[in-house]
């Protein structure tokens, strides 16, 4: 799956970009977002800051705010720290929601030590208060809508600078699994992005602590149906949906695993990691529980009164509804306490469990590098789990750096099996970062995108089911890939269907935007201004899009692409040759994300 040819994709996406990128309408918009895009000899970044382009760009002539001279085969060219622009573009890849130009060259002058520590230095911009102030001009009693949730998020992925949180962040709610599919939460907006800040949060500081707010927190509690969860009776046993998943998923997984991840094995057969009764006697833990506020009487239980914050403050537990019965969990009883005790010892003893540091942290490999980490990979991560060098478990910056750092995600891989499938929000951010994309209303308006035919088939907190959008040990059907005996999670929700409709999106997207009535455009100014140097766009492309690893092969058909367009002569209908300079840079752009050298990040 993962081959880097793929001729009758090729072939296909160079009708389509070719035949289907005129038109007046794509002239129309597309000149909107041109002039959008022009802001003089300057470029204003994310968080109000001004693109100053450092003293390497400027003598290696790369295009910045202030110079359009055209990039020459820069991608190996090695700054002072002994980084190039393909290894920085590569690096961010993994540790953004996608690389900007102007992000290449900072983490190439910077190094990649300096660069993580300013990231883990970043203070976090909260979803939550993006929603309390649309909450403004609501309805009373309105706690905001899925639509607030995603107008910040994708504000945050365009413009943000804490990158690096917000990439993990993303891959930790595929973990933790918060849904806007859930009924009960797209009219509580403000709760899923309050969820949604909690593993920002967390995705910096300690692993037990991002599971003791993950538990508490009344998005997950409704999600997971233990809300208002009561105590066993002669006609009720208390719900026990999050208690197995907690487990299942989000901890320890089904069977006992080596450090390296590969599942222990007594008699040839995988053992279990727990049995239904541990299932049940954490769900004794989690009776009792239910919406904070100033008191613990029953009606505050049940919901009939409520404290104005209580879609986003932690959950507190009712005595009265808290089951008092011995609770087996992982095989053995828990310590007689409070309902708090008792959930800090079920907690502990998941967090202390020698399967979390290679369970989780083969998943977060999978959702920053690869599909298929090797067994030392996984054990190197797990190792950093177990103890980040100053005897703490659980430190997510030491593992994130172990993730990031490890030579496995640093070495070029040549193996065609290596790496992964871009997911398609992956995809669409790394388009807006590589593009400066921006709101006309400054707000982001989008709307979710999960239709595989009408959108991208997938959306931000918004997946299908527990088991997010798929499973970390899919296995695409009747492929080299299962017969390799490898997984690749992301074709899962790959389907022809998806794909055409990537194709049809991308291409409308590259012209005129996205978001609804088209708010969200890029600013392509730069690139505009080396469309009568193929070359040079084209190196551009392979830098920001590619990481400097496009084969010569795609660079041949971009190039062919691209001059099959005539430029008109200086002496022609201004409108008619502005048409054609862009007409020819959205088939590179298009050609460019269409390409499965694109869609699999290695």
């Amino acid at each position: 799956m993962f081959k880097s040819g793929c001729r009758s994709w090729a072939g296909l996406l160079l009708v389509l970009s070719v035949t289907g990128c005129g038109g007046e309408q794509a002239d129309t918009a597309s000149s909107r977002a041109s002039d959008v895009g022009a802001q003089g000899t300057t470029f204003v970044e994310a968080q109000g800051t001004t693109f100053q382009a450092s003293p390497m760009m400027a003598v290696r002539g790369i295009p910045t705010a202030t110079t359009a001279a055209a990039i020459g085969s820069e991608a190996s060219l090695s700054y002072s720290t002994g980084l190039t622009l393909a290894d920085a573009s590569r690096f961010l890849s993994q540790a953004t929601m996608g690389p900007s130009m102007y992000d290449i060259d900072q983490l190439a002058s910077k190094g990649y030590e300096k660069w993580l520590n300013e990231q883990f230095s970043m203070k976090q911009v909260l979803h939550r208060e993006h929603v309390t102030a649309a909450m403004a001009s609501m309805p009373l009693g309105s706690l905001g809508s899925e639509d607030q949730f995603f107008e910040s998020f994708w504000k945050q992925t365009a413009r943000g600078t804490d990158q690096l949180r917000q990439r993990v962040a993303f891959g930790l709610s595929q973990i933790f699994v918060v849904s806007f599919q859930d009924e009960s939460l797209p009219s509580n907006g403000r709760s899923v992005a309050s969820f949604y800040d909690v593993l920002g949060k967390h995705a910096f500081g300690n692993f037990r602590d991002l599971l003791q707010d993950v538990s508490t927190h009344p998005a997950m509690a409704i999600y997971l149906t233990f809300l208002r969860n009561k105590k066993e009776s002669e006609t009720r046993v208390p719900d026990e949906n999050f208690a197995r998943e907690l487990m299942q998923l989000m901890t320890i997984g089904p069977y006992h695993l080596n450090q390296d991840g590969t599942i222990k094995q007594v008699n040839g057969k995988p053992v279990e990691t727990y049995t239904h009764e541990d299932v049940a006697g954490l769900a004794k833990v989690f009776t009792g529980w239910s919406w904070s506020g100033p008191d613990k009487s029953d009606a505050r239980f049940y919901g009939s009164v409520a404290h104005p914050n209580r879609d986003w403050k932690p959950l507190q537990n009712y005595p009265n509804f808290h089951s008092t019965s011995t609770k087996q969990v992982l095989g053995t009883s828990l310590p007689n306490g409070s309902a708090e005790e008792e959930l800090d010892a079920a907690l502990d003893r998941l967090f202390n469990h020698p399967n979390v540091g290679p369970f989780i942290g083969r998943q977060l490999i999978q959702r920053l590098v690869t599909s298929n980490p090797s067994p030392a990979y996984v054990s190197r991560v797990a190792a950093a789990f177990n103890n980040n060098g100053a005897g703490v478990r659980g430190d997510m910056k030491a593992v994130i750096r172990a993730i990031l750092m490890d030579r496995e995600a640093r070495q070029v891989p040549t193996s065609q099996y290596a790496g992964r499938l871009r997911e398609p929000v992956l995809r669409l951010s790394h388009w807006m970062r590589a593009f400066y994309a921006s709101s006309t209303s400054g707000k982001y308006r989008m709307w979710h995108m999960d239709d595989a035919l009408e959108g991208l088939a997938q959306t931000p907190m918004r997946a299908a089911s527990v088991f997010n959008f798929y499973r970390p040990e899919y296995v695409p059907p009747q492929t080299d890939l299962a017969d390799a005996g490898m997984v690749s999670p992301e074709m899962q929700i790959t389907t022809e269907s998806s794909v055409v409709g990537y194709l049809n999106v991308m291409q409308s997207i590259v012209q005129v935007g996205t978001g609804k009535n088209r708010d969200i455009l890029p600013h392509y100014d730069r690139e505009l201004e080396l469309v009568g140097r193929p070359d040079a766009l084209v190196e551009r492309l392979n830098i920001t899009m590619l990481h400097g690893q496009m084969s010569e092969a795609l660079r041949q058909q971009l190039l062919e692409a691209i001059n099959s367009i005539n430029l008109l002569p200086p002496t022609a209908n201004a409108v008619a040759a502005d048409f054609q300079r862009k007409h020819r840079l959205y088939v590179a752009v298009f050609l460019t994300m269409a390409s499965p050298e694109y869609l699999v990040q290695k």
